[in-house]
């Protein structure tokens, strides 16, 4: 990310344990002002790290600014300006939508009148309108999803921290909920940052990216400039013939010096394989003329969000203890 932009979020050294267990260690980074995916496997430390930017965690070591102000020092001033969707659910049985959204802008510090003036504004904005009266419990999964974000958006934040927001949700419901958030975070001027473990959805709606593993940075930067640093050389190949020519061809290609990044467990003749450095592309060929195989498609191509998540992170990390 460009040293160049305003920083939403600034985190120096940042370190959090649970006990023994450490969290997220010497994490130096930043958010700039728009919307950042925040990426990595389960135990990466990416609640604990917007726990602590919420100033709900406090660090043993580093320390935090958001929006210009220092966390847990300022929290209260910070949570006025931040708005919070946690990935649990939040609502109060026996209340209605409206009144669980009304609820969260007096806990924000909202006048009742004016909470609840904005309580209706902020339910017709996510598509819960017709539904604002309904007890909380009457609710699909998606329209608690909505009202969730109703309660994180409804005293007017300028920084929005998404928890996997789309969490349970059907292909329609998951669509609707990232292109509310794609409009806030460049149509309404609100920062955000998405924390999930889908990269989709952050490809979807965000222009940066933070990937950590086992509570430390692996990578930072626009999703663009990434793809680009990670991409090197790259070709998709099919292999024509029986399913055992592609893994003949991929060990073979091994031996020569090249990189099979992505055979497909679904079709075992599709596979991804990166270049060598300087090494042009029909070299491929050669390798698979010498294991005997036909190629019956040849694509140069670049990365994708995916393949630069695999190539930064451990492949261990999924095993780690962190939150």
């Amino acid at each position: 990310m460009s040293d160049g932009a305003p920083r939403v979020i600034e985190l120096a050294g940042l370190t959090v344990r649970y006990g023994k267990n450490v969290a997220i260690q010497t994490l130096d980074a930043h958010c700039p002002a728009g919307a950042v995916g925040l990426l990595g496997p389960n135990g990466a430390g990416k609640s604990s790290l917007i726990k602590a930017v919420l100033g709900l965690l406090q660090p043993s070591a580093g320390s935090v600014r958001v929006l210009g102000h220092e966390v847990p020092r300022h929290a209260l001033e910070v949570r006025r300006r931040v708005g919070y969707m946690p990935e649990s659910a939040v609502a109060f049985p026996g209340m209605t939508g409206f009144e669980n959204v009304a609820y969260a802008g007096s806990i924000a510090g909202m006048p009742r009148g004016e909470a609840r003036r904005r309580a209706h504004e902020v339910l017709e904005y996510v598509g819960c309108g017709e539904e604002r009266y309904r007890a909380i419990e009457e609710y699909s999964q998606g329209m608690r999803q909505r009202i969730k974000l109703a309660s994180a958006l409804v005293h007017d934040p300028e920084l929005l921290l998404l928890d996997e927001p789309t969490n349970g949700l059907d292909p329609s419901g998951r669509s609707e909920i990232l292109e509310l958030i794609r409009d806030l975070g460049h149509e309404k001027g609100i920062h955000v940052l998405l924390s999930s473990h889908v990269l989709d959805d952050v490809e979807a709606v965000c222009d940066h990216v933070l990937v950590l593993a086992r509570g430390e940075l692996k990578v930072a930067g626009s999703i663009a400039e990434l793809k680009a640093r990670y991409a090197g050389a790259r070709v998709r190949l099919t292999i024509d013939g029986e399913a055992g020519g592609a893994a003949r061809f991929l060990e073979l290609a091994q031996t020569r010096g090249f990189e099979a990044l992505l055979p497909d467990p679904l079709d075992p003749r599709e596979c991804l394989v990166k270049l060598k450095d300087g090494v042009a592309p029909q070299a491929l060929l050669r390798v698979a003329l010498e294991s005997g195989v036909r190629v019956r498609r040849f694509v140069p191509r670049g990365a994708s969000l995916e393949e630069v998540f695999l190539e930064t992170i451990d492949p261990t990390a999924s095993a780690g203890g962190n939150r």
